[in-house]
């Protein structure tokens, strides 16, 4: 029983009923196209459907994505913020990655002027990199960080080797670990005496 065969029951029966029964093959189509699940005959052979060649070496797909930080176009100066959802070209790049780890690259174009901008992973910092089109907005956290990243690469290289710094840095970080804890007491028990 095909579905072609099922329409001309149901034509043929309204038919006889006197009904005016108007099935098309638009409404068939339109019906259609909502459908997740086809029919696949039992006598199918998978082998028959033509398979579209794909390379390797630059393959791109389209991926929607959302900017993981704030960019500014080089041309038309418009700002792009972080969270604004594009339709993107993602690739691999080629003769690149980070401890087995594949780096991808992704284009798409600005929404005011249409240049394309081209950013890439970083997964040696967790980050990303803007390659060309447009620069990054300055952060001030991730200066912070460098910062903190530098004091503490500083005192590791000042404690190589000289064990009297080791223990002075221990000292000096386990009073301030109760200063901090005696500053916490006395606000805990201002709050107390402002609650009652």
């Amino acid at each position: 029983v095909t579905p072609d065969m099922v329409l001309d029951a149901l034509r043929t029966g309204a038919e006889a009923e006197g009904d005016s029964l108007a099935i098309t093959t638009e409404d068939e189509e339109m019906g259609e196209r909502k459908v997740f699940n086809k029919y696949i005959p039992p006598d199918f052979d998978p082998s028959i459907v033509p398979r579209k060649k794909r390379t390797r070496d630059n393959f791109q797909i389209n991926v929607r994505m959302m900017l993981p930080m704030s960019i500014r176009c080089n041309t038309c100066s418009n700002y792009l913020y972080k969270g604004t959802k594009f339709n993107c070209r993602k690739e691999d790049v080629l003769g690149e990655d980070y401890l087995g780890l594949i780096i991808f690259r992704f284009y798409f174009k600005c929404t005011r002027c249409g240049q394309e901008l081209a950013m890439k992973t970083d997964p040696k910092n967790s980050d990303y990199i803007m390659e060309s089109g447009a620069s990054r907005n300055f952060e001030p956290w991730r200066d912070s960080n460098m910062e903190q990243d530098i004091a503490k690469a500083k005192r590791e290289a000042d404690e190589e080797g000289n064990a009297m710094k080791v223990l002075e840095n221990k000292t000096l970080d386990s009073k301030r670990e109760m200063d901090i804890l005696s500053a916490l007491d006395e606000m805990r028990n201002l709050n107390n005496r402002h609650a009652k």
